[in-house]
């Protein structure tokens, strides 16, 4: 009895959605093929990151909070000799903040740690590898020229 009562309404809300225009019955339909505000648009796309110089300095991100210093440069060792390896860490708890750096003895073999580390896993997360930026000048936030004192706020 309780299903001859439903069926006149899904034969109406099934009418009701043919009537309904393009978009509506598109956004509200599951068996919709086409999801345009899902897609990114192809002919918005990001502007790409800048690229850093070469140098045999490498930024390495994503790493795990259990990466030591150690296991860095044991999986960079692989691609050239490295020079350096640090992880950088928090001074509370000590575990790492997710990136770290690795200076290789030469641009080529810097070249290569990338080729075989960016992309790859390590102690189970995917990391990345690029060329590590110059860190930018100091600038402080006001007018006031710099303390002979040294920064104590």
């Amino acid at each position: 009895m309780a299903m001859a009562m439903r069926l006149p309404a899904i034969a109406r809300a099934a009418t009701e959605m043919a009537s309904a225009p393009v978009g509506l019955r598109r956004l509200l339909c599951s068996n919709a093929t086409n999801f345009s505000f899902l897609s990114p648009q192809a002919n918005s796309e990001t502007p790409a990151r800048p690229q850093a110089d070469p140098t045999t300095n490498l930024f390495v991100s994503g790493l795990s909070k259990r990466t030591t210093s150690e296991g860095l440069r044991t999986a960079f060792a692989q691609f050239g000799e490295v020079a350096d390896a640090k992880v950088v860490t928090d001074r509370v708890s000590g575990y790492s903040k997710g990136f770290g750096f690795v200076r290789y003895a030469t641009l080529e073999d810097s070249a290569k740690g990338i080729a075989g580390m960016d992309g790859k896993f390590l102690d189970g997360w995917v990391i990345f590898a690029e060329y590590a930026r110059p860190r930018e000048p100091y600038r402080p936030q006001n007018n006031m020229p710099p303390s002979p004192y040294g920064n104590r706020y």
